[in-house]
């Protein structure tokens, strides 16, 4: 039997809350019945959506917050100003471990910003990245930075590199996952400095990793590496790309299908098939990036999501209580502090 995870939720994120927060948990809920949420916002929009005697109303408690993170507002502004909002509130309950863990819809930049300062980073963490799925050939790999931080040095990276072999391990189940570093070529001089850097000390470490090396973009999709490594720059073009791709070839799709007569007959013999994929790519099915490297789960879902996206970012959030995931991270990074501290001193 799974053990009980109560998970915060801020009810005010996302283009279609609370409605879509409520019905996700209720989805979540269907789907992992051991779990129990605090749900944080107005409580005069949040409880008429909670039915009476339902199985969400005996497993989520609902504390008011008046304020609510606006899309819009800059990170700056947000810490400022959010004392009484939904969001801070939501993470200050897993600081307080009145929650294992949160989720929320709202504004990236304003719930990265107070979750570095209300749950502080993971020593031996410089900074937190974002990591989320993608899907490959293969099935699926994590990739992490996309977009937290523009500039990472060797350190950071190697850090990234860290934290995604424990999600990786934690979320997908991979007992070894291997790990590739994105550049712009596959031979050992390429890529910058902090690149070649942050692979000699992967090559080096003794730490339990699978360091493949180098891949390039097109390895993403063919599922080369189990986790990609890369700057917050980098990753977020890749993630925008793809996203871009996607839609630009179900919109030639769309297209072609409307073309003739026989394109439209193509069409229905083909639907079933295409409907497979659609399946497949769907970002629902992949909503739900992590911040890694705080002391406590944050994590994030698509603002434009709907339901059955915010439930699988809430699913993330559970396996990620359930498995340890910050235990083991401190387990993983302390090791690689006392690795590099003694090569430093048997060089003395």
């Amino acid at each position: 039997m799974s053990a009980r995870v109560t998970l915060s939720l801020d009810a005010m994120g996302g283009d279609k809350a609370p409605e879509m927060v409520i019905r996700g948990a209720e989805i979540a809920l269907e789907r992992l019945p051991d779990l129990r949420f605090l749900i944080f916002g107005r409580e005069d929009e949040i409880a008429p959506l909670i039915p009476k005697n339902s199985a969400l109303s005996k497993a989520a408690e609902i504390r008011h917050a008046p304020d609510v993170v606006s899309a819009d507002v800059k990170p700056s502004v947000a810490l400022r100003n959010s004392r009484d909002t939904s969001m801070r509130q939501a993470i200050e309950a897993v600081r307080d471990g009145s929650a294992a863990g949160m989720v929320s819809a709202g504004n990236t930049g304003a719930l990265m910003a107070l979750s570095k300062v209300v749950l502080r980073t993971v020593p031996g963490i410089d900074r937190p990245a974002i990591a989320s799925f993608f899907p490959t050939r293969r099935g699926e790999s994590v990739m992490l930075d996309l977009g937290a931080n523009i500039d990472c040095d060797a350190a950071n990276l190697v850090q990234f590199a860290i934290m995604g072999d424990v999600f990786a391990r934690a979320v997908l189940g991979m007992p070894k996952p291997t790990i590739g570093l994105l550049n712009v070529g596959a031979e050992d001089q390429k890529g910058h400095e902090h690149i070649r850097s942050a692979a000699a000390i992967l090559r080096a470490t003794t730490l339990p990793l699978d360091f493949r090396g180098f891949i390039e973009g097109d390895d993403i999709g063919a599922g080369t590496v189990d986790v990609i490594v890369t700057d917050g720059f980098t990753g977020n073009v890749a993630l925008k790309t793809a996203e871009g791709m996607a839609k630009l070839v179900t919109t030639f799709l769309r297209e072609s299908f409307k073309s003739s007569l026989m394109a439209r007959i193509g069409y229905v013999m083909s639907r079933t098939a295409l409907k497979r994929l659609s399946q497949r790519v769907d970002p629902r099915r992949y909503n739900g990036a992590m911040f890694l490297g705080l002391n406590g789960i944050v994590v994030k879902s698509h603002g434009g999501t709907d339901e059955f996206g915010f439930a699988n970012a809430i699913g993330v959030a559970a396996d990620l209580c359930r498995q340890g995931f910050i235990d083991r991270i401190r387990d993983e990074i302390g090791n690689l502090t006392r690795e590099l501290n003694e090569k430093k001193a048997a060089a003395i």
